[in-house]
Order: structure tokens, then C-alpha cells, then sequence
């Protein structure tokens, strides 16, 4: 089965065509960095328009890197949910129109299982069960997964998402949207040990996570060695990110590496924006070495892109289910609501 993949629930365009048998065949993404950074934050608005004005020539235009027309396709995903409805919206009657005017069936796709099976892209592949730790902008979830749409939450944040934590934290440094590649830059010409941020919720048990205290802690340090202009020296700001980035990364390996221990699977995937991180990546190595396989998307696959939504789509399709013409999106969606399936990933 060969599918299109469309991926519109936030601020970037993307599309693919994924092949059950062949794999990925081509894939394009559109960033809005450049439309909201002057605004410190996504538009809405603005985020819909711009999906509406890149998505009919991305689509042509992955098709013929994919060496397809619209007679080769067997059927099109694209992202329902959870995510911003007009910008959903956007994705989902472009979708749902060309499935009805080629003739093929048509899939909504849940973007967390998107970035979920983002893996199974890669080489090697996870194999279920697995835990799963989603992390980003809007979620930080851990998820035991014993199969497409088998879905058991662990825990999740209780206040701000990680990737959220990043994006304010770097406001409050006066650093550009988005915020988390920023910090992260910002944060290799930092000073170990300058200032020490709490590792929120690790000193007791159970795998649920909080960001918004920690910051309060950066906003407090930051005007506590404030200079005239409101804000710290460069190097204080370097020192702060690094300090900021770390209690982040090392909260999420103290509550991954629980998790692992509690559930005994062997294996964990880490998908989404903030799973590029690569302090992150270097400290879950680190600490599950000998206990379990950890599995990343490549980086231009842990931001919003259409191959992943492809491939969701792909195996919920082969399974046999597929909307009716009703346009339906979602601006939440719990993941776990999402219906099983028996299909072995491919």
C-alpha cells in the first residue's frame, strides 16, 4: 500500500509518501519559524494560512520526487489531532477531499502516534513492547506500548510540557522562537555547577512530571542577576541555559529510567521535538546502558513531519479502518482512547 501522508496540527507543513513494502519514498517539510518569530510564539491564524498556501505544491511536489502520480496512491493519512484546530482543519479537508476525489480511503491520525512510531522509520527498528517517552512542545508523556494503539499511560507532566518549559525559559532569556534549540545553543558556552536547578518530582515516587516550577526558578535567577537592560551578562545567560537544560534532561532520564525498571521491557523510544536534544540523547545513553535499547527518530523526524503521519496512517489503513467523508479534528485527543490494532508494524 502506498500512502500520503499530510501533517498540518501546528506550525509546519508536512508531507511524504510512505510504501508498505518499499518504505519512505519522499518526504518535504515546511518551517513557519521565520512567519512567528517576530511574534515569540505561533499565530494561529498566520499558522493556518500558510498551510493552506504550501500544501497543494508540497504535495505535487513529493509525489514527483516519489516517482508517483495520484493513480499510484492507495490511500491518505493526515494529522486529526490533538494540535490547532484551524491548522488542523487545514490538513484535514485537503486530505479528505483528495481521498474522495482519487477514489481511495482516507485515515485520521492521532500526532503523538505519529511521533510514536516515528522510530520504525529507522534502522534498526524498535520491536514491541516498549516504553515510550513523548516530549515536546505541548506533551511529555511516558507510555507503555505493547502494540499499535495498545497504549498504557505511566505518566505525564502536570503543568507545563518540557519542550513548553524550553520555549519560556528562552523568552525570559530574550532568545528567539522556538526556544529550545536556542537554550540548547546557548547552553554549550555554559559553566557546570554555577547554579544548580531542582530536579522537580524525582524525590518521590511514581512517573508523572512538572515543569512550570523550574521556570519560575530560571525567572527568579535571571532577574536576581539582572543588569540594567533587565536581563544578565551573556555568560551569566549561558550559565543559567546550561543549568535550566540539565535539570530538564536529567529529570526526564531519572523518570525514563524508573520506568524502564518498573515495567521490565528492555527497550524505550524517545519521540518528538524535544528527543533532539542532544545533552539529552548523551545522558540517556548514559543511564540506561546495560538496561535497556533506546531508540531515536533522526532529527529532521523528531519535529512535526509527514513521513511519520504516512506511516501511522499506512498501518491503520492495512488494517482496514478509514473515515467516513465527515471531516472530523481534534484539539485534544487522549492517546489512549485510540483503537488497537493487530497488523505487525512493517
Amino acid at each position: 500500500m502506498r500512502v500520503l501522508g499530510i501533517e498540518t496540527s501546528c506550525d509546519e507543513t508536512g508531507v511524504a509518501v510512505y510504501d508498505s513494502d518499499a518504505g519512505l519514498l519522499a518526504e518535504a517539510l515546511h518551517s513557519q519559524i521565520a512567519i512567528h518569530n517576530e511574534y515569540g510564539g505561533v499565530v494561529p491564524e498566520l499558522a493556518s494560512r500558510d498551510h493552506v498556501r504550501k500544501l497543494l505544491p508540497m504535495i505535487e511536489d513529493v509525489l514527483a520526487k516519489a516517482g508517483c502520480t495520484k493513480a499510484d496512491i492507495n490511500g491518505i493519512a493526515y494529522t486529526a489531532g490533538p494540535g490547532l484546530l484551524g491548522a488542523l482543519l487545514v490538513g484535514a479537508t485537503f486530505g479528505r477531499t483528495l481521498a474522495w476525489a482519487w477514489k481511495v480511503p482516507a485515515i485520521g491520525v492521532h500526532h503523538m502516534e505519529g511521533h510514536l512510531l516515528a522510530p520504525m522509520l529507522e534502522t534498526p527498528a524498535p520491536t514491541f513492547p516498549f516504553v515510550a517517552l513523548l516530549v515536546s512542545g505541548g506533551h511529555t508523556q511516558l507510555v507503555s506500548v505493547s502494540g499499535i494503539g495498545q497504549y498504557h499511560l505511566l505518566g505525564e507532566s502536570l503543568d507545563d510540557a518540557a519542550g513548553e518549559a524550553f520555549d519560556k525559559t528562552a523568552k525570559l532569556l530574550d532568545l528567539d522562537y522556538p526556544g529550545g534549540p536556542q537554550i540548547s545553543r546557548l547552553a554549550e558556552q555554559g559553566v557546570p555547577g554555577r547554579f544548580v536547578f531542582p530536579r522537580p518530582m524525582t524525590d518521590r515516587p511514581g512517573l508523572d512530571f512538572s515543569f512550570s516550577g523550574l521556570k519560575t526558578f530560571a525567572l527568579t535567577t535571571i532577574h536576581k542577576h539582572a543588569g540594567a537592560n533587565g536581563l544578565p551578562d551573556a555568560q551569566t545567560s549561558a550559565d543559567i541555559a546550561w543549568a535550566f537544560q540539565e535539570a530538564v534532561v536529567d529529570t526526564l532520564v531519572i523518570k525514563c529510567k524508573r520506568a524502564v525498571e518498573q515495567t521490565g521491557l528492555k527497550q524505550l523510544v524517545i519521540a518528538g521535538g524535544v528527543s533532539a536534544n542532544h545533552r539529552l540523547r548523551e545522558k540517556m545513553q548514559g543511564a540506561l546502558a546495560g538496561k535497556a535499547t533506546v531508540f531515536y527518530p533522526r532529527p529532521a523526524f523528531c519535529t512535526d513531519n509527514g513521513a511519520m503521519i504516512a506511516y501511522a496512517g499506512c498501518q491503520r489503513l492495512l488494517a482496514g479502518q478509514c473515515e467516513p467523508l465527515d471531516i472530523n479534528t481534534h484539539a485534544r485527543w487522549p492517546l489512549d482512547t485510540l483503537p488497537a490494532i493487530d497488523l505487525p508494524a512493517l
